[in-house]
């Protein structure tokens, strides 16, 4: 399963990259990471569907810094690779 999210609030500047590529290569999944122009913070990731569930609660919460406003989780149906283990693009 792939997916799609995008980190809405306080995200930047709060090590919320590094938190969830962490995070991410923790529980195994493939994919990337990078701040976006207006403040939020995007990613894919890949893997399966017990371990992004797991994902996506650790983005909701967020590292200790971070103020999470809203998360957008979006289910994606391609089938190209994505970088293992899980990357921080800049």
């Amino acid at each position: 399963m792939r997916i799609a999210f995008r980190v809405h609030g306080a995200v930047q500047g709060v090590g919320y990259r590094r938190f969830a590529a962490r995070e991410a290569q923790a529980l195994g999944l493939a994919g990337w990471v990078r701040n976006e122009a207006d403040g939020s913070v995007a990613g894919e990731a890949e893997g399966p569907e017990a371990a992004l569930a797991a994902f996506r609660a650790r983005l909701a919460q967020g590292p200790a810094f971070a103020a999470v406003g809203r998360l957008d989780w979006d289910g994606l149906d391609v089938r190209s690779s994505l970088p293992h283990p899980f990357e921080i693009y800049r």
